[in-house]
């Protein structure tokens, strides 16, 4: 065959080849469904949903080196570790300090009042040492199930 007729013929192959690679693969993901599991976590038809992401900074009370600073961070590491133990935190992580912003919360609730509520619990914001800023964040619901993997993964608490 010359090189022109395998060229021709490629051209007529090729795209059924990846029409029916892209068949299998669209189909591939909707076998994959489990409904249970997205209602369960919240899930909308994109398997999204909706969650609070709060944003920690530098706030205008230092609270000074010391016994006062530790209990206070003490107790910020409870009340976390309870919000996530009640299924309401479903992230959270320090953040490098840069402009001053210092962590982050992602909340499971689309309500900015309950997120305020619950991070008005945290002794931080008690004291004046953070402050938050609050975002309505639309994300997989896939992040509702990172807790009990994370506690699966860490030989340690945290």
């Amino acid at each position: 065959m010359s090189c022109m007729a395998l060229l021709l013929l490629a051209s007529f192959l090729l795209p059924a080849s990846v029409a029916a690679a892209g068949e299998a693969t669209e189909a591939e993901p909707a076998s994959r469904y489990d409904a249970a599991l997205a209602k369960s976590l919240g899930a909308d038809e994109r398997g999204m949903r909706s969650y609070v992401l709060v944003v920690l900074k530098t706030g205008p009370t230092r609270v000074p080196d010391g016994d006062r600073r530790k209990q206070m961070f003490e107790g910020h590491f409870a009340n976390m570790q309870r919000l996530a133990d009640e299924g309401k935190l479903v992230f959270a992580g320090p953040l490098d300090g840069v402009d001053g912003w210092r962590g982050i919360f992602v909340f499971a609730t689309e309500d900015i009042a309950t997120a305020k509520s619950l991070v008005a619990t945290d002794p931080v914001i008690e004291n004046g040492e953070m402050v938050a800023e609050y975002h309505v964040l639309y994300g997989s619901a896939a992040l509702m199930q990172v807790n009990d993997i994370h506690e699966r993964i860490s030989r340690e608490s945290p």
